[in-house]
């Protein structure tokens, strides 16, 4: 099993943590990985996009000349294509551009994301994460200590405090374990867990 250093908010080592091997010693597989995180852009897309065709532009009920006779080309209508203001010919219409990936290849390539970080050095581990009041300067200190500046921090559950007091940061995100995706892992640079975020991911991705 996969061990790592335990750190407090001091930036000081207080211990280490195992890992399990399931989630944080798998076969890093890159191609499953690219298949989520293009699953997970495309549904963020909204597909609302609209334009009119020439059945839906307003006017142009009435031939502009006649057929024969007058040396122009033949119009059937003003708001064919051609024409200024006139219909839009295979234009975009709202439509979802979202796809779905099988669970298990979603599974395996979170398993994959954790792993990546664990093998590049790059997932710290904090004893807690004890934020009594909302408060930027001494979560920005904490990550200066920890020497983090693109960081996905998770923990257990959802402390508003914390979220608050985080979220004027760049570079750095805030979840719960439930909400830990692939996407937001390989985005930042470090992923930090608290103690007891990595029970919650072992416990609900296991």
């Amino acid at each position: 099993m996969p061990k790592v250093a335990v750190y407090n908010m001091d930036g000081a080592q207080v211990g280490e943590i195992e890992l399990d091997e399931r989630l944080f010693a798998a076969p890093v597989r890159p191609d499953l990985m690219h298949q989520v995180v293009l699953s997970y852009l495309a549904n963020q897309r909204r597909g609302t996009h609209k334009v009119k065709g020439r059945s839906e532009v307003r006017g142009g009920g009435r031939k502009p000349w006649r057929q024969k006779g007058t040396g122009r080309a033949r119009q059937g209508s003003i708001r064919a294509p051609q024409w200024k203001g006139g219909g839009v010919v295979f234009g975009p219409k709202p439509r979802s551009y979202g796809f779905r990936v099988p669970k298990k290849v979603r599974r395996q390539a979170l398993y994959s994301a954790l792993t990546s970080k664990v093998d590049g050095g790059k997932l710290i581990v904090l004893d807690e994460l004890r934020v009594p009041e909302i408060k930027t300067k001494p979560m920005a200190a904490m990550l200066r200590r920890l020497n983090l500046e693109k960081a996905l921090i998770v923990d257990a559950e959802k402390q508003q405090n914390a979220e608050l007091s985080l979220r004027n940061i760049p570079g750095v995100t805030y979840v719960p374990a439930n909400a830990v995706n692939v996407y937001e892992i390989l985005r930042h640079d470090h992923l930090v867990l608290t103690r007891d975020a990595v029970a919650k991911v072992q416990e609900v991705f296991a």
